[in-house]
């Protein structure tokens, strides 16, 4: 049976409900784990072997190579069930990832993200017992006191709003993914926007085990700096600026942090 594929263009006029769960595929992964990348070489490799153990409780691992001046695609396909090719843009990639892919539910990983021991039951129990959607909390490998104070604004906002962002590992049932459109192909802010899309289906499922980040983002120009950049860049593309002119104030740059 041909799978549909996902837009990646702009959110839909309709008000999506719920779609019906999807029934599962007889040979099908149940969970498929999509990580985008760009210059990752010089830790691709650790953060693939430690996620062996999820391909051994029946999930796949897709990497989506986004024009990788390193090493890191060939690392990657000595670990990955597949490695794929396509345009830079987080957003972009991700979908690729999620069109190749045949789990029965999606989860969207950065490269510079450790999912916690029992991530693959606890997302197994959130979708059993209804959820249509969801994120982990989230750890940052830091020790700088300030990063304690990041983690928990990101958590309680998250729980506060129901909007999740791509360091808390979201998660999706496939058939929900592809109803709401999937990423919408922005620049930046692409999964604050991905989340706006599902909670018109429903709000998530906020699992409390963290997943645990990187610190290379607070780190480059200064925890306080950050901060109050992403606050700004976030009440902007609240009431409505380009996402585009946004990335140039983040400093988009070939790598993806």
């Amino acid at each position: 049976m041909n799978r549909p594929r996902v837009r990646s263009a702009g959110a839909s006029n309709e008000q999506p409900g719920s779609p019906p769960a999807a029934a599962a595929r007889p040979g099908s992964p149940w969970l498929s784990v999509i990580v985008p990348v760009l210059d990752e070489a010089a830790t691709i490799s650790a953060h693939l072997a430690a996620l062996r153990w999820l391909q051994r409780q029946g999930g796949e691992l897709l990497v989506v190579d986004g024009g990788s001046a390193d090493d890191g695609a060939r690392l990657a396909r000595m670990l990955a069930d597949r490695v794929l090719e396509s345009a830079r843009g987080r957003a972009v990639q991700m979908n690729a990832g999620a069109d190749a892919s045949r789990g029965e539910v999606l989860l969207f990983l950065h490269a510079d993200t450790v999912l916690p021991p029992a991530a693959a039951e606890l997302i197994r129990a959130a979708v059993a017992a209804g959820a249509t959607w969801g994120r982990f909390d989230v750890r940052i490998d830091g020790r700088q006191p300030l990063l304690r104070v990041v983690e928990w604004m990101m958590n309680w906002r998250s729980r506060l709003t129901g909007i999740a962002t791509g360091d808390q590992a979201v998660f999706v049932r496939r058939d929900v993914f592809e109803h709401v459109g999937g990423f919408p192909d922005l620049p930046l802010m692409e999964d604050i926007a991905l989340a706006k899309r599902l909670k018109r289906v429903g709000r998530p499922a906020c699992l409390r085990p963290p997943v645990l980040t990187s610190a290379r983002r607070w780190q480059k120009h200064g925890v306080l700096r950050t901060i109050l950049l992403m606050w700004r860049l976030r009440a902007s593309f609240f009431f409505g600026a380009d996402p585009r002119q946004l990335a140039v104030r983040y400093g988009y740059s070939p790598r993806q942090d």
